[in-house]
């Protein structure tokens, strides 16, 4: 693991700190032009999942974010769509109603109100710029990966021409079995992969989850690069435990970076950790880490 400088450490957690003790940290008004925004190398477009910050608010979380340099907040529900665009920011991936983590594609009695959901959020998604939607494929409950794999690649073919027709992409979120969300099918990089070979749209891709997929394979960096042309997002988390993105977790965070971008990968990696301290001076330091 890549030390942060003791110097860069107490200047992230000094900047944090200043930002949240200010008098319009938690008031959602506009950033004023003392506090310029931190200049990112870019080639990290770096967003932070909404759900892991239950204390703030969407305009919290977005004047923070685009304060520190992040381009995007993740996983908004289509009434915060918009919320983003307020700050200079992106909604870069939004919930669609598309199945949930133990009923999702892979059954085909959920594929009508899957391709229901995605039709009434589309619209939505489409106005506010909104470039990925996410879905699941489901617990196995006792259906074997290969038929469900049959089953996913139905359902993305049933919805595939309209996620091209509006220029945005769903998103099937691999995740683990073996902590988080036992059963859960897309728990493997090589399932998904294969059923976006057969889908085989530039509209239909893989949320690679980090934090995830480090607890059910490893070897990181060598996956990503064989199977980037199927992933669409990535999230991270500190393996174990899905917190910081610290020296106290497994995963060298500016490395997998690295590999991301020598892929020439252009979509959004974000944050979805949950922090143990100060929220601000934990996301402060996992976009330093990971601005490669």
């Amino acid at each position: 693991m890549a030390l942060v400088s003791r110097r860069a450490m107490l200047q992230s957690g000094l900047a944090a700190a200043a930002f949240a003790a200010s008098p319009s940290s938690s008031s959602g008004q506009k950033v004023e032009d003392k506090d310029a925004p931190i200049v990112r190398k870019g080639r990290i477009r770096q967003s932070v999942c909404k759900g892991p910050y239950p204390g703030l608010t969407v305009d919290e979380l977005c004047r923070y974010g685009a304060h520190i340099g992040l381009k995007g907040i993740d996983l908004l529900q289509p009434a915060d769509f918009e919320v983003p665009k307020k700050y200079g920011l992106t909604c870069a991936m939004g919930y669609a109603g598309a199945g949930t983590i133990k009923d999702g594609l892979n059954r085909i009695e959920n594929h009508a109100p899957i391709e229901a959901a995605l039709r009434q959020t589309i619209p939505l998604a489409v106005k506010a710029g909104v470039p990925n939607l996410i879905t699941f494929s489901g617990n196995r409950n006792g259906m074997s990966d290969e038929e469900g794999a049959k089953n996913t690649i139905i359902g993305l073919n049933r919805v595939k021409h309209m996620m091209e027709d509006a220029n945005i992409t769903l998103c099937l979120e691999l995740l683990n079995s073996k902590v988080n969300h036992k059963d859960y099918m897309a728990d493997h990089t090589e399932w998904g992969a294969q059923v976006m070979e057969q889908v085989n749209s530039p509209s239909c891709k893989l949320l690679y989850d980090i934090y995830h997929m480090q607890i059910m394979e490893g070897d990181l960096i060598a996956t990503i690069t064989k199977n980037i042309k199927w992933i669409g997002h990535f999230h991270t988390g500190g393996v174990p435990g899905r917190n910081d993105l610290n020296d106290m977790q497994e995963v060298q965070w500016d490395g997998v970076m690295r590999g991301i971008a020598a892929t020439g990968f252009n979509g959004y990696v974000a944050h979805e950790f949950k922090p143990l301290g100060d929220p601000y001076a934990a996301l402060l330091q996992a976009v330093n880490r990971c601005d490669v």
